[in-house]
Formats: C-alpha cells, sequence, structure tokens
C-alpha cells in the first residue's frame, strides 16, 4: 500500500480517522478525573498523555474543545487547576472505555459507568479506586493549536499513588505485573509484556554487532 496526502484526503471519513489514529502504535490508556465548579466528579479515557519533562514533572495531554460537544474535562481542570491521571487495568477496560460517551454534564461517569471516585487530602480532583497508580496534577498551562483547534494541557505532578512493589528500586514501573492496557485507534485495546530491557545508551558502548 501506498499512500500520497491526496489519496490520504480522499479516504472515507471512518477509514481516516481509524488508520491515523492508530497509524501511531499502542498509546497509552489513562482516565483523567476532574470535578466541576459544582461539584459534579467527572472521568474521561484520553490517550493523549506524554511526558514532558522530569524536572519540574511536567505532563501533557491533547484535548478537542468544541463549541457543539461538552468537553467537561478541559472546563473542569481550568476551573479547579487541578486534575487526576489514572492508569488503566484490564479488569476495569470495559467500564473506562465507556467513559468515552458524550455524557451530559450533570452527570457523573463514575456513577454511570460503574468506576469509584476517591480523594486524598485537600486535592480537589477525584482519584479512580480501581487504578493501581495515580497521578495527582496541578494544571499549568494551555496551549492552543491553531492547525487542527486542539489544545495541548500541560500540567506538573503534585503526588503519586501507587502500590509498593509497582515501583522497583531505580523508579520503574512494572506496567506488565499491574495488567495496565494501552489504545490503538480510538477503541482497541492492548494488554502489555516485557521483552527486553537495555542499558542507556553510551556511543562508546554501542554493540558492533547490531
Amino acid at each position: 500500500m501506498y499512500l500520497n496526502s491526496k489519496n490520504i484526503e480522499e479516504l472515507e471519513r471512518k477509514y481516516r480517522l481509524n488508520l491515523i489514529n492508530s497509524i501511531t502504535g499502542i498509546k497509552p490508556a489513562n482516565l483523567i478525573g476532574t470535578i466541576s465548579a459544582d461539584g459534579v466528579q467527572n472521568v474521561a479515557i484520553f490517550s493523549s498523555v506524554v511526558h514532558l519533562g522530569s524536572n519540574p514533572p511536567l505532563l501533557g495531554m491533547i484535548v478537542r474543545p468544541d463549541d457543539d460537544v461538552p468537553r467537561n474535562t478541559f472546563d473542569n481542570l481550568r476551573e479547579t487547576g487541578c486534575y487526576t491521571i489514572n492508569h488503566i487495568p484490564k479488569e476495569v477496560v470495559k467500564q473506562a472505555h465507556y467513559t468515552s460517551a458524550k455524557f451530559p454534564e450533570d452527570v457523573s461517569e463514575f456513577e454511570r459507568c460503574g468506576l469509584t471516585s476517591f480523594f486524598i487530602d485537600d486535592f480537589k480532583a477525584p482519584f479512580v479506586e480501581e487504578s493501581p497508580i495515580k497521578i495527582g496534577m496541578e494544571f499549568k498551562q494551555d496551549i492552543p493549536i491553531e492547525l487542527n483547534g486542539t489544545h495541548l494541557v500541560i500540567g506538573e505532578i503534585k503526588m503519586i499513588l501507587a502500590p509498593d512493589d509497582a515501583i522497583d528500586e531505580r523508579g520503574y514501573i512494572d506496567l506488565e505485573s499491574f495488567n495496565h492496557v494501552g489504545i490503538a485507534g480510538l477503541n482497541q485495546y492492548y494488554s502489555f509484556q516485557k521483552e527486553a530491557e537495555f542499558p542507556y545508551v553510551r556511543l562508546n558502548e554501542v554493540p558492533e554487532d547490531l
């Protein structure tokens, strides 16, 4: 198969959407937890969370505001200044997937989709109890992307919650043992299996027989 720009543009809409959404491979699957100014708890699945830096610890994600469709996550995190990022284990992948429905702003996806919310100390945003790895975020910046009307939301990690054995002595998270899933496209979910580990690459240590 060979597709140039013109071919891609002429593809049937749904086929093109599926192709471009899955072309990058498996993406992280996360549930974003927020709460509205009126106290309605919201949780929605995202596949666009990305590492931006470790000092300060910054994560970004892409949101798509739309005047015709409510974007409760985007509105809530800007109003309250905080949100949570929760890994998705395969045990609740079905519940997580259906949070993508366009529920009215007065409906809590936690309740409607069978997920459990809980709060820690005075942090305003709800965490997902079923998630093994939970991250509390402080909203820092919203960068509009004029090319397609999306926004890059940047937040700073303020807290991390994880089982004692989820993170090893080097700081690596064990994604396989805790049944984390990833997303390909919009609705295909994959489990993780660790295949290999290699050292940090220094030029003089690159093997000759690769």
